[in-house]
């Protein structure tokens, strides 16, 4: 038997897919998100080629997520400075910025490195139900 790598045709066929987030839970949909991202859900899935697509994932703000998680779910940056960790929970970054949520959670399912770089280049996180990707004429997603 013999192995066979997708040629560049096969790989350059990228698609575009919107995903609407209100209602659904926050691991589940990033865990499809991420798989459309890698190109899983694709039959010549290669696992070191960036085989996956475009995604659009509109209403953030309206993600929900189980038990205490708005409360106790914490999110860490750090200045560079000496004491410069700074915590955030859940509720007020859902509040100040609900895209990044989805953003952090989807990245951290990726793989690491510049293969993972460039998959994490082709999602789109928007707050609301308006994205700037109208031209593309995304496909719905339903997860």
């Amino acid at each position: 038997m013999k192995t066979t790598i997708p040629s560049a045709e096969q790989i350059a066929d990228k698609k575009w897919f919107v995903v609407d987030a209100e209602g659904k839970t926050l691991g589940r949909l990033s865990t499809v998100v991420a798989s459309v991202l890698r190109g899983k859900n694709k039959p010549g899935f290669t696992p070191f080629l960036d085989m996956g697509d475009y995604v659009i994932v509109v209403n953030a703000a309206k993600i929900k997520v189980t038990g205490k998680k708005l409360d106790q779910k914490t999110y860490f940056r750090h200045s560079d400075y000496v004491g410069g960790v700074k915590e955030t929970t859940l509720r007020k970054m859902l509040q100040e910025h609900p895209e990044r949520v989805i953003e952090h959670a989807v990245k951290g399912m990726l793989p690491k490195g510049a293969l993972g770089d460039a998959m994490y280049k082709k999602l789109h996180v928007y707050a609301g139900p308006e994205h700037e990707q109208q031209a593309q004429k995304p496909e719905k997603l339903d997860i």
